[in-house]
């Protein structure tokens, strides 16, 4: 498989196209953002971790019917995936009261919802990604009805499975957004779990300490955003192949880049 121009570059990652038709390579990249693209830096490594943990993740989910536009990792930084037409919304499942909903409303930070919480908000940087309603969806064609209610589905489903998975290695999931698409299947669209989820994507708290392992990190100045997604990594049981990475340091993530370079 070649790869070819540049289709999408958005803020962690850049899609290019292919020479096989329908398929796409995604690409990690080392910058981390936060408000919008105000804030802004490259740390180098993060790329590779959440390649790896995004692929587990993923196809964990496909384990359990959960559609994917994942197809394999093709090396320490790059994806194959299907190529989808993302549906323009941002949807955040929240558990634990955290970020934005805090602010908004007033609820103390740590309030665990008695259920899961869904937000919508469309996807659109230039306007901050707002938060909007179902019914905006409806009325602007940005999703049909039915898309919804299946999306919605797979949203407790997915959340379901990830609240367990995290749980059984001590790790709390207090939100995380997720993005769809519509495949083309036999001329019909078929909605699919796209982009990445990854501690970019999620608000990850240790269960005892509740120190957070996300990019919150980055977000409030906290420092070692490294070694805390590579703790995500380590409990997920992704880095026992990998012998040159470990959770203290960027060189020996560079170290083991290195040794893996295709």
């Amino acid at each position: 498989m070649k790869k070819g121009k540049k289709l999408y570059e958005g803020k962690a990652k850049v899609i290019y196209s292919t020479n096989t038709k329908g398929l796409a390579i995604q690409y990690f990249k080392d910058d981390a953002t936060a408000f919008n693209n105000q804030k802004k830096s490259k740390i180098e490594g993060k790329g590779v971790l959440n390649n790896r943990i995004s692929e587990y993740i993923l196809e964990n989910l496909a384990q359990i019917g959960i559609k994917t536009h994942l197809v394999k990792r093709l090396n320490m930084r790059e994806q194959i995936i299907k190529l989808a037409e993302i549906i323009p919304i941002e949807f955040v499942i929240r558990n634990i009261a955290s970020g934005s909903l805090t602010k908004r409303l007033g609820i103390v930070e740590g309030t665990v919802l008695k259920e899961p919480l869904i937000e919508y908000c469309l996807k659109d940087d230039k306007l901050g990604d707002p938060l909007i309603s179902e019914e905006h969806i409806l009325a602007f064609d940005w999703a049909t009805k039915r898309e919804v209610e299946k999306i919605k589905k797979m949203i407790l489903r997915i959340n379901d499975f990830m609240v367990g998975m995290f749980r059984g290695v001590g790790i709390k999931l207090v939100d995380f957004k997720l993005e769809f698409g519509r495949l083309k299947v036999n001329d019909k669209n078929d909605i699919i779990l796209a982009d990445e989820i990854s501690p970019d994507t999620c608000r990850l708290w240790d269960s005892i300490t509740e120190k957070k392992l996300d990019k919150d990190r980055f977000r409030k100045n906290l420092g070692g955003l490294i070694p805390a997604y590579t703790e995500v990594a380590k409990r997920l049981g992704i880095l026992h192949e990998t012998s040159g990475l470990n959770n203290s340091n960027v060189t020996s993530l560079s170290s083991f880049k290195r040794k893996n370079k295709k």
